[in-house]
């Protein structure tokens, strides 16, 4: 593993050579940010605590997937969830940082992260969620393909929840077959409609634009949970773009092939630290600071 000061000058030069930056980023990119979904954080310390005594929930991840006994508690846990985890949730310091690196860049965003936080700091046309987004519902028979904008729900259920139920009345039902509705994320319900072709649409035409240029593949925070949507396929396109490079930044799970040994780079570091050294080299350079 070289050292990080190399690391963060390999990276800069990298992204500075490049024509076009594609970012893959995943849970670990909130994870940096402080926002954790499978560990016991801030977050769901501060908001979840009432859930976690009476239903022995340990973070979010674990919520979501939770049997509760009835939909009134079901709903009062994702409202929570999406109130405080999404729609208030302010972007977190590594998306900045981010945004800050790939200024003046040709760039796109791949994201399996649901929690928007891409959306808060980037254009909506150059960010792909392609396992959905907790910002909206669908019909959970999906009944009719179009999905919904949720914030005023979220806040009415949450503005009337008692303890960990909302009323009845409340929970979210589909305008179209009065049915219930879900949350529009990667499930086996998930509505893979024109909201979904069109973010994979995207991304696809983005790729095919660029794939003769000197291409960046960026990954941020992704796992061994579902290779198969980032990391896998920014490999292959590495492989069999002769002008392609690929670096991975993650502290647990930055993978690096032996086949991309003299194509790519993997950071075992802390990627909100990499970032934030990454930025303050490149005002440095850019002579804005001392």
């Amino acid at each position: 593993m070289l050292l990080q000061q190399n690391n963060i000058d390999i990276l800069l030069q990298k992204m500075e050579e490049a024509d076009v930056i594609v970012v893959g980023g995943a849970a670990g990119m909130s994870e940096a940010a402080g926002y954790s979904y499978y560990q016991t954080g801030e977050l769901f310390n501060k908001h979840f605590r009432k859930f976690a005594e009476k239903y022995g929930i340990e973070n979010l991840f674990y919520g979501f997937y939770h049997p509760f006994p009835t939909k009134e508690e079901r709903w009062a846990y994702l409202a929570t969830l999406y109130q405080k985890g999404v729609h208030e949730l302010e972007a977190g310091q590594p998306y900045l940082d981010l945004e800050k690196l790939l200024k003046g860049k040709n760039y796109f965003i791949v994201t399996t992260n649901q929690d928007a936080q891409f959306s808060k700091v980037f254009p909506q046309d150059k960010v792909a969620p392609i396992q959905g987004d907790s910002r909206y519902f669908q019909c959970n028979d999906r009944c009719h393909d179009q999905v919904y904008f949720n914030k005023d729900m979220v806040e009415k259920m949450y503005e009337n929840m008692e303890g960990t139920r909302i009323p009845t009345e409340l929970i979210p039902t589909c305008p179209k077959c009065g049915g219930d509705m879900e949350p529009w994320v990667r499930s086996y319900v998930f509505l893979e409609g024109t909201a979904y072709r069109t973010e994979l649409k995207k991304y696809n035409e983005f790729l095919i634009k660029n794939k003769d240029k000197k291409v960046l593949f960026l990954e941020l925070g992704v796992g061994k949970m579902t290779p198969m949507f980032i990391k896998e396929p920014f490999w292959n396109m590495t492989y069999h773009w002769p002008d392609a490079y690929y670096i991975t930044i993650n502290p647990n799970d930055a993978i690096l092939p032996v086949e991309l040994m003299d194509k790519g780079l993997a950071i075992h570091e802390d990627i909100a630290q990499v970032l934030k050294t990454a930025v303050k080299e490149q005002e440095k350079r850019a002579g804005n600071i001392e």
